[in-house]
């Protein structure tokens, strides 16, 4: 029983020594602001809406090519 308690501390101070590390390494972060977050989301939208439709006419081409060759 006292094996099973000794593995059971040291698993908690592990645990705790990580969360308080990964707070330390939190706090040196540099967060975007607002503006700069809602920026890059634009970016990323306007990029997915492009790659799709590229990709969209893409797939078509093949399949309209697959079904002449295939009949």
């Amino acid at each position: 029983m006292d094996e099973i308690k000794e593995k059971a501390k040291v698993i908690i101070q592990k645990v705790t020594q990580f969360l308080k590390e990964a707070k330390m390494e939190l706090k040196k972060v540099t967060w975007p602001t607002p503006k700069q977050t809602m920026a890059s989301t634009a970016v990323v939208i306007v990029l997915v809406f492009i790659v799709s439709f590229i990709l969209g006419i893409i797939d078509f081409a093949l399949a309209k090519a697959v079904k002449l060759i295939l009949g």
